[in-house]
């Protein structure tokens, strides 16, 4: 079943993403393809199938954690941002609305 631009506004609404009319016509037509897509996948049958993590061989090469003081201050990091510094912490519009 194809997604309505309400599902579409929905969706886009709960990501905190503001999106024009036209990339609602564009995201309702490319999300229902991968949603058949994935109805698709669901008729596979795969019952005799065993479950695999990855097929690569390939194994986790994991190295010592180390602190390293930062090259950069957290200040100089914050008073980049374009939205208002409030108490050393940056205020976004879903914050104080």
């Amino acid at each position: 079943m194809p997604l309505s631009p309400d599902d579409i506004r929905h969706i886009a609404k709960l990501a905190r993403l503001q999106i024009s009319d036209e990339e609602v016509e564009t995201y309702a037509k490319e999300l229902s393809s991968i949603l058949t897509y994935v109805d698709k996948l669901r008729e596979v049958d795969t019952k005799n199938t065993e479950p695999t993590a990855q097929v690569t061989g390939l194994h986790n090469a994991f190295r010592k954690d180390e602190l390293c003081p930062p090259s950069t201050p957290p200040e100089a990091c914050i008073e980049t941002s374009p939205l208002p510094i409030v108490d050393k912490q940056i205020q976004t519009p879903s914050a104080h609305g």
